[in-house]
């Protein structure tokens, strides 16, 4: 499952430079996640860091996104190589 950020974001600023993909961005009102670069941290860290760090718990998994762990490590594997794409 890649992560989500839901309306009640504050904008604190303190998800977007702990994620190791890049996949934190401002969007129109809040900060998004793009999940085709959200591995949940796996191949950086055993727990997401945007959650770890979340002042107001705003960062739950996207139910409408669900990948495996085998998955999310493929997915780090394409990132860390240069090809994002989604398989």
């Amino acid at each position: 499952m890649a992560l989500l950020i839901t309306d009640d974001c504050i904008n604190c600023d303190v998800c977007e430079p702990e994620c190791p993909n890049e996949a934190i961005y401002m969007g129109v009102e809040i900060y998004e996640i793009d999940p085709n670069k959200c591995t949940e941290c796996v191949g950086h860290f055993d727990e997401p860091q945007c959650q770890q760090v979340c002042p107001v718990s705003c960062i739950p998994f996207n139910p409408e996104w669900r990948e495996s762990r085998e998955e999310l490590m493929a997915k780090y594997e394409r990132l860390k190589t240069g090809n994002a794409k989604v398989a």
